[in-house]
């Protein structure tokens, strides 16, 4: 993905519009050209949601590790 941070949607938007795609996608009526361009900016709200979530998981690690070495110190 080349967006740029200031470009990249928060995981709130990501999360609605890829609901929003979902929901196209399942209604039907839609030509095979837009279901493909519809799957495809899916994919990519997923992989922007599942960046938002790993970076946070990534934060409560760090944040448990520093208290834990926190408790040790003490």
């Amino acid at each position: 993905m080349s967006e740029s941070p200031s470009a990249r949607p928060t995981y709130e938007q990501a999360r609605d519009e890829l609901a929003d795609v979902v929901r196209q996608l399942e209604q039907g009526g839609v030509t095979l050209e837009q279901s493909l361009a519809l799957w495809e900016r899916g994919e990519q709200l997923a992989g922007v949601c599942q960046s938002w979530l790993d970076g946070a998981k990534a934060r409560l690690d760090a944040a448990l590790a520093d208290g834990q070495a926190a408790q040790q110190d003490a």
